[in-house]
């Protein structure tokens, strides 16, 4: 208990001293610290437990991380990192390294080139497995609310959605079907307030077809018609 207190008191102390490119953590027992992102590759030197590292980031599935520990720098097992994570010591699991901001880094022979020239197995780069290729991150959601709702009755029926973008911007769509008729309008606003609308009346009694409005956000309108 002691020694995990500790830890969590260092860790909230090195955290005010890591820039915005790395993050300052500890190994939670001893480690090896290795050339690459798997455990054939050479180990460089063996971190103790508790000692502080600086994080560069991690692989894109958070399973390893670029690490410099002292004069050394390699790669260690995301498991065996702590960080402090609202306020509290945490094993650096995906979830908390995606919450944390924790840069995706890759694993290449530029890097092996500029930390290893000096080391003995330096020329064995083909002896160890190719760098694995990861996916690209997937992209942060664009919307953060959606709605739906609607009604129907013997005079028709009535269909509203609500949609609202990352940005502030809506957008939204009221349907209204009766007797043969429909009528869409759609209105979205942006994020610095422009609105735009659309709105358009379709009917299948008489002479079936359709009339289409759009307005701009300068006031500027048109109108198109066609037969079904």
């Amino acid at each position: 208990m002691f020694r995990r207190l500790c830890l969590a008191a260092a860790a909230a102390l090195f955290a005010f001293q890591a820039d915005a490119a790395t993050l300052t953590a500890f190994a939670i027992s001893n480690v090896n610290l290795r050339a690459g992102p798997a455990t054939s590759y050479p180990s460089i030197t063996v971190v103790p437990a508790g000692a502080g590292l600086v994080s560069h980031g991690c692989l894109a599935d958070y399973s390893w991380c670029d690490i410099s520990f002292a004069s050394y720098r390699g790669w260690v097992s995301a498991r065996y990192i702590q960080i402090s994570y609202q306020g509290q010591p945490a094993i650096l699991t995906p979830a908390i390294a995606v919450a944390s901001g924790i840069a995706v880094v890759t694993f290449s022979r530029a890097y092996w080139d500029r930390y290893y020239v000096a080391y003995p197995w330096y020329g064995r780069w083909a002896a160890y497995p190719p760098p694995r290729a990861y996916p690209p991150p997937p992209l942060a959601p664009r919307v953060t609310s959606h709605s739906a709702s609607g009604s129907c009755s013997d005079a028709g029926c009535s269909v509203t959605r609500q949609t609202t973008g990352i940005y502030g911007g809506s957008t939204s769509q009221t349907r209204n079907c009766a007797d043969g008729s429909c009528s869409s309008t759609r209105s979205t606003t942006g994020a610095y307030g422009n609105t735009a609308t659309r709105t358009r009346s379709c009917t299948s009694a008489g002479d079936p077809g359709c009339t289409v409005t759009r307005t701009g956000p300068n006031g500027g309108s048109s109108t198109r018609a066609f037969h079904r």
